[in-house]
């Protein structure tokens, strides 16, 4: 055999090694060359706030968009983003419904600050103060216990109902708020109560035209609280 074949062979072995280390692929590279992507930042979860009430938050004799609870839920969008509104608020609706209902929105919704509007229709039926007082602190404690802000919405009576009720009505909402350290506003309609325009036929609901004044004037003490 002529000794320049095994050289050939040789050289011919040479480049095909240099061949095939030329298709390796890219993940022969070294690991550190690739860099993994940034995460993308979490999205904020939203808040909640929360509306129990009855027919006076719950829109009766309104179309849907114009009570003062939806005017309130437009106004949150645009100026408090990171919050969102559920109005579990029933017509007819009394503080024993309220009391009862609590801790199953509380679950449900998981709320930063709950709303309270609730007691007119206990007083339009003269049940008992201290029935109703002890239903709105059942109320106002499972929220609280729930790490939810309380906002307590209070209502008045017509005097037709007599001196002593009328007030101790009216005492209910200032007391309890006093000893649970929520936040008051004494009166819901009072900006539209004295113009019997402001009302429905029923002379019990306000009128779509007096919700906007409802709104702004819940918000005076709503509005803080969403930080």
């Amino acid at each position: 055999m002529s000794p320049a074949l095994p050289a050939a062979a040789l050289f011919a072995a040479a480049l095909l090694a240099a061949a095939l280390l030329a298709a390796a692929p890219a993940a022969a590279q070294p690991a550190s060359a690739a860099k993994p992507a940034p995460a993308a930042p979490a999205a904020k979860a939203q808040r909640t706030v929360l509306f129990m009430g009855d027919s006076l938050s719950a829109g009766y004799g309104l179309a849907a968009p114009q009570g003062w609870v939806a005017l309130t839920a437009q106004r949150i969008a645009q100026a408090k983003p990171g919050w969102r509104v559920v109005n579990a608020s029933i017509s007819g609706e009394t503080t024993a419904g309220g009391a009862a209902r609590i801790a199953g929105e509380l679950q449900r919704n998981r709320p930063a600050v709950v709303v309270i509007e609730l007691g007119s229709n206990d007083g339009l039926r003269g049940l008992p103060l201290a029935q109703s007082r002890a239903n709105l602190e059942r109320m106002i404690q499972a929220a609280q216990a729930a790490k939810a802000q309380v906002l307590l919405i209070g209502m008045r009576m017509p005097p037709n109902l007599g001196r002593e009720y009328t007030e101790g009505f009216e005492r209910n909402y200032r007391e309890l708020a006093q000893k649970h350290s929520a936040p008051l506003l004494p009166f819901l309609l009072e900006p539209v109560a004295a113009d019997r325009n402001n009302f429905q036929n029923d002379n019990l609901h306000p009128t779509a035209a007096a919700q906007p004044a409802l709104r702004d004037h819940v918000w005076t003490k709503l509005g803080p609280m969403l930080k």
